[in-house]
C-alpha cells in the first residue's frame, strides 16, 4: 500500500505514487484522486497495462475507470443548502467556504448548494471563499468575512474548511449567532456540533468507500463485472439526531 501525499494540492506527488504502484506490479488500483483531470493520463496508463482502476471519493476524467464509489456531491450540496435555510430564514445573508475552483467534487457541491438557495429569491449569497486544505487560510478568510460582512449563516463544503470556520466562529463569540453547516465527521466537527458551534454537518461514509473499493478491486482481478457507480450516501446530522444509534455507527464507524 502506497502512502498518500500530505497536501491534497500535490497532484504530481500522487501521480508519482501511482507510477510506483504500476512499476511494482500491482494487480489492481483503488484511487482517491487529488484532481479530476490531473490523474487521467496515469490512470489510463495503468489500464493500458491491464491494471483495473476503481476510484473512491473523487473521480478521474476517464471512461476507462471501471467504477466509482462515492457520493452524489450535487445532491449533498443541495442538502446543505436546505438545512441552512431551515436554520436561518428565507431572507438571510449566506456565505460559503469551499475547497477550490476547478475541483470536481467541490464544484458539484457548490452548484448543488447554489441551486437549492436559488429556490429562495431573498436569500443572498454574500461571499464565496476558497481555502483548499490550508487550515490557517480557512480561519483567516472566515475571520475577514465575519469582520467585513454581516452573515446569518456559513456553509463549509469540506472538512478543513469546516474546522476553520467553526474555530473562528467560536473564537469571535458568534456561536449560535452565525448558523454553521459543515461537511464530514472529523473529531473536531463532532465536538463543535455537541457544543453548538456547528448546527449541522453533512456526513459521508468513508469506511464503506474504502471497504467497497477493496472488495470490487478483488472482484475485478477475478474478472467479475463491477458496478459503474455505487452511491454510499450522505446524511444530515444535527444535535437532535446525532445520538441516534444508527447515526452513531456513521459518526464512529469503528465503535461497536
Amino acid at each position: 500500500m502506497c502512502p498518500v501525499p500530505e497536501d491534497e494540492k500535490d497532484i504530481q506527488g500522487q501521480i508519482g505514487l501511482v507510477k510506483e504502484a504500476i512499476a511494482g506490479g500491482t494487480d489492481a488500483l483503488v484511487l482517491a484522486a487529488n484532481d479530476y483531470t490531473g490523474l487521467k493520463d496515469i490512470t489510463e496508463r495503468a489500464v493500458s497495462q491491464r491494471i483495473p482502476v476503481i476510484t473512491i471519493d473523487s473521480e478521474v476524467d476517464s471512461p476507462k475507470v471501471l467504477g466509482f464509489i462515492g457520493i452524489n456531491n450535487y445532491e449533498a450540496g443541495r442538502k446543505a443548502g436546505s438545512k441552512l435555510v431551515e436554520l436561518v430564514s428565507v431572507t438571510s445573508r449566506i456565505a460559503l467556504m469551499n475547497f477550490g475552483e476547478g475541483a470536481k467534487n467541490a464544484d458539484e457541491r457548490e452548484q448543488g448548494l447554489l441551486d437549492e438557495l436559488a429556490r429562495y429569491p431573498q436569500v443572498q449569497v454574500v461571499s464565496k471563499e476558497y481555502c483548499y486544505s490550508d487550515l490557517k487560510l480557512c480561519r483567516e478568510q472566515t475571520r475577514n468575512l465575519l469582520n467585513d460582512k454581516h452573515v446569518d449563516g456559513i456553509v463549509a463544503l469540506h472538512a478543513i474548511a469546516s474546522i476553520g470556520v467553526a474555530d473562528e466562529v467560536e473564537s469571535m463569540g458568534l456561536s449560535g449567532k452565525v448558523q454553521v453547516v459543515t461537511f464530514d465527521n472529523t473529531p473536531e466537527d463532532i465536538e463543535f456540533l455537541q457544543e453548538g458551534v456547528i448546527q449541522a454537518t453533512i456526513i459521508q461514509n468513508p469506511f464503506s468507500m474504502g471497504y467497497l473499493g477493496v472488495k470490487y478491486a478483488v472482484e475485478a482481478i477475478q474478472g467479475k463485472k463491477i458496478p459503474k457507480f455505487v452511491d454510499t450516501g450522505t446524511k444530515v446530522i444535527d444535535q437532535e439526531n446525532m445520538f441516534w444509534s444508527d447515526n452513531q455507527k456513521l459518526l464512529f464507524p469503528f465503535v461497536k
